[in-house]
């Protein structure tokens, strides 16, 4: 279709965020799979059953692998990012918010996959606080 990975702003959200967290290591882990990453869980099922509903059930099959690695890494980040929150003496919950306001984090809004965040790692308490810091559906960015 005429384009190359990276044509699109969506596809450098994750690489910004890395930039700007480069010289801090508990924001990296709270904003690359605690958020960014952890994105891609919650889409993965409407974008799932869209392919699946066109017919290409080889590509449903393929983001079944991708989704089953996503909660893989975002759980690698959440035992991190709680072991550098005990190691700093900070709540992970309350610090997450101070992290993403500072690193300009972009806003979370459902809907959440919370079986798959639940796999990943995420406490009921982390996703209480998620759900109740979503941004509105009319709120969201066009590419998201």
């Amino acid at each position: 279709m005429g384009y190359a990975y990276g044509d699109f702003l969506a596809h450098d959200g994750l690489w910004q965020m890395a930039e700007r967290t480069r010289l801090d290591l508990l924001a990296r882990m709270a904003l690359v799979p605690r958020t960014l990453e952890a994105r891609g869980l919650d889409v993965s099922p409407a974008i799932r059953a869209k392919l699946a509903g066109a017919g290409d059930m080889k590509a449903a099959q393929i983001l079944d692998v991708i989704l089953r690695d996503e909660i893989g890494h975002v759980a690698i980040g959440n035992r991190w990012y709680r072991y550098l929150c005990e190691r700093e003496g900070v709540d992970p919950v309350g610090h997450y918010v101070v992290l993403a306001q500072r690193y300009e984090a972009p806003g979370q809004y459902g809907p959440f996959n919370l079986p798959a965040r639940r796999a990943a790692g995420f406490t009921e308490t982390e996703l209480r606080a998620l759900e109740l810091a979503a941004i509105s559906g009319r709120d969201r960015p066009r590419s998201a």
